[in-house]
């Protein structure tokens, strides 16, 4: 416990310098409104796949269902904004779709948890595809396909900033539990672990909300941003880009989830005057990349602050033996 409380405390100090970073290109002009915007949606990304990854590269279940999720969280944000234009009202909205996204996700998991591979997949997809027409036909509430506009603008890059460090402290801590550890004995092997007494579909379960609750934070804050949402945001191709960028960081690794979200929302930024093209080079991109990178930019290699430590002990170790 209190080594877990040490590597926390470490990491929310490189959050502290990542921040400080941040806000001296903001006040020195480097950070522009238009950067803002590709900084803002670097952190909703990060949110997304990192709630993802947990998902797919931690507990082995290929989902393809995160859209629907954040759109939970967004209709959630955007109706209690309008009605309540506050921050309070703002929050509330993102406690509402807390609740709603994992209550779903619990009811939904339960039965399709016990699929795998494609057929999970298109489950997953599945209920996506219900979320969204649910939304589309919820008329009086949620104005219908034509979405919901002039939602009241609360969301800063230093709330998101916020956000990012809270999800990623809560799912890396999820991972070095002790059901993290269980989460990945099944997927490494489902019957093995089911042999030695492990409750998969808890364990299975229990990561598939916390996905589905960081999409749907995510979603909240993207609303809020953009100020106008519809039902066409949160298709099938919105859970594509997710998990391009975590097949594209590396499948079970946190830093390479961060490392892809900043890399291809920095490409995304840079290509905007492209035009036409923005697309295609982007698609030849990650065309070129996954060919010679096949594992992800960074597989599964994680940046641990818990090896650096160990590595200083080994060595002050070795030093007194000598």
């Amino acid at each position: 416990m209190k080594k877990n409380l040490k590597y926390n405390v470490v990491w929310l100090l490189i959050a502290a310098l990542a921040y400080a970073f941040i806000y001296v290109l903001y006040i020195t002009g480097v950070i522009t409104p238009f950067t803002e915007y590709t900084l803002i949606t670097i952190g909703i990304n990060i949110m997304l796949a990192l709630g993802l990854n947990l998902i797919i590269g931690f507990s082995g279940q290929f989902s393809l269902g995160h859209a629907g999720f954040m759109a939970i969280g967004a209709y959630s944000a955007a109706i209690m904004l309008v009605k309540y234009p506050t921050m309070g009202g703002f929050f509330s909205g993102i406690l509402l779709g807390i609740v709603l996204s994992g209550l779903v996700a619990l009811l939904v998991g339960i039965p399709t948890l016990r699929l795998k591979g494609d057929y999970l997949a298109i489950a997953t997809l599945g209920i996506s595809e219900i979320i969204r027409i649910v939304i589309i036909n919820m008329k009086d509430i949620t104005n219908g396909p034509a979405g919901i506009f002039g939602i009241p603008p609360m969301v800063s890059w230093p709330m998101v900033f916020g956000f990012v460090v809270i999800v990623t402290l809560i799912i890396v801590n999820f991972i070095h539990s002790g059901p993290g550890r269980a989460t990945m004995a099944i997927r490494e092997d489902e019957i093995a672990a089911e042999s030695m007494g492990v409750n998969t579909t808890k364990y299975k379960v229990a990561a598939f909300i916390i996905g589905a609750v960081t999409a749907s934070v995510a979603g909240a804050i993207y609303s809020s941003y953009v100020q106008t949402i519809a039902p066409k945001d949160f298709g099938f191709m919105k859970s594509i880009d997710i998990l391009i960028i975590v097949v594209f960081g590396g499948i079970g690794s946190v830093t390479g989830t961060f490392i892809s979200a900043i890399v291809l929302g920095i490409l995304n930024m840079f290509l905007q005057d492209a035009g036409a093209l923005r697309m295609i080079i982007y698609a030849l991109a990650l065309i070129i990349i996954m060919i010679f990178k096949p594992g992800g930019l960074l597989g599964t290699w994680e940046f641990s602050v818990k090896k650096l430590f160990n590595k200083k002990e080994d060595n002050s170790n070795a030093s007194i033996k000598r």
